[in-house]
């Protein structure tokens, strides 16, 4: 084995002895997989800023350390892992769903695209794909179980509930996509101050309802949402996309117009 070498602070005691490991990626590799991905994606609550899904290849003959879902690290232990997995895994690769798309096509179908973007970003063939939670955001729709996308030469597909704490690979993926989307929202709030994108990362909190109350929406916040009913103030209305018949699918949609933004704000 050889491990890394980039230094990293001592982990926080509340953190000890909860690592993820590779079990589910050990098991895949000896069923003849070689190319595991993890994948996780984080923005699907807020109010404004992209959906993103980061997808991360673990490397079998590396070690690395320390490494948890990103909801328990700390910003700075988030940053400093980032770039340690990037320089630990065989590949990394993130992928968005602009707003527009989140709003246009729905979230169900914004985080596929955003999925799919991301996987096919790794620049590998890519045998299995490890999912957290219960949902196979992979899949289009319609597919029935993985084995449809094994047919039809998409990466089976394993779901793993609460994946982000015991799969290696998904918590990485959990920290970049993390440390990724949050960066574009600190980038955000240079050009929108009032909003607070910097320390909300365009979630719900005091400051952002205030400024939306007292501003409205800016042009990345979601206006498919339901918190645009509950703002007192006249300007512009919430969107309601058309019924289900005259509105296109994520599917349905051409191939270049589903990748002209290449996930970019």
């Amino acid at each position: 084995m050889v491990a890394t070498t980039t230094a990293a602070a001592p982990l926080r005691r509340a953190l000890r002895g909860r690592a993820p490991g590779l079990r589910a990626e050990r098991d895949l590799w000896s069923a003849g997989a070689e190319a595991v991905a993890g994948v996780d994606e984080v923005g699907r609550g807020s109010w404004a800023g992209p959906l993103t899904v980061a997808a991360v290849v673990a490397d079998p003959d590396r070690r690395i350390y320390k490494v948890r879902d990103s909801k328990m690290l700390t910003a700075a232990e988030r940053e400093t892992l980032h770039d340690r997995i990037r320089a630990w895994a065989r590949a990394v690769s993130v992928g968005h769903a602009t707003v527009a798309e989140c709003t246009e096509l729905g979230m169900a179908d914004a985080q596929r695209l955003a999925a799919r973007r991301a996987v096919d970003g790794l620049g590998l063939e890519v045998d299995h794909v490890l999912v957290d939670g219960r949902w196979d955001f992979l899949a289009s729709p319609g597919d029935s179980d993985e084995g449809d996308s094994e047919r039809d030469g998409r990466p089976g597909v394993t779901t793993i509930v609460r994946g982000d704490a015991s799969s290696l690979s998904i918590a990485a993926a959990s920290v970049v996509a993390k440390v990724t989307r949050d960066r574009l929202m600190v980038a955000a709030a240079e050009r929108y101050p009032a909003y607070w994108f910097a320390s909300n990362k365009g979630y719900p909190c005091p400051r952002h309802i205030a400024a939306l109350a007292a501003w409205g929406p800016c042009a990345i916040h979601r206006r498919r949402w339901v918190f645009m009913d509950g703002l007192r103030w006249s300007g512009v209305p919430r969107f309601l996309p058309p019924p289900e018949d005259h509105h296109p699918r994520l599917f349905d949609l051409p191939a270049a117009a589903a990748a002209a933004t290449g996930g970019r704000l």
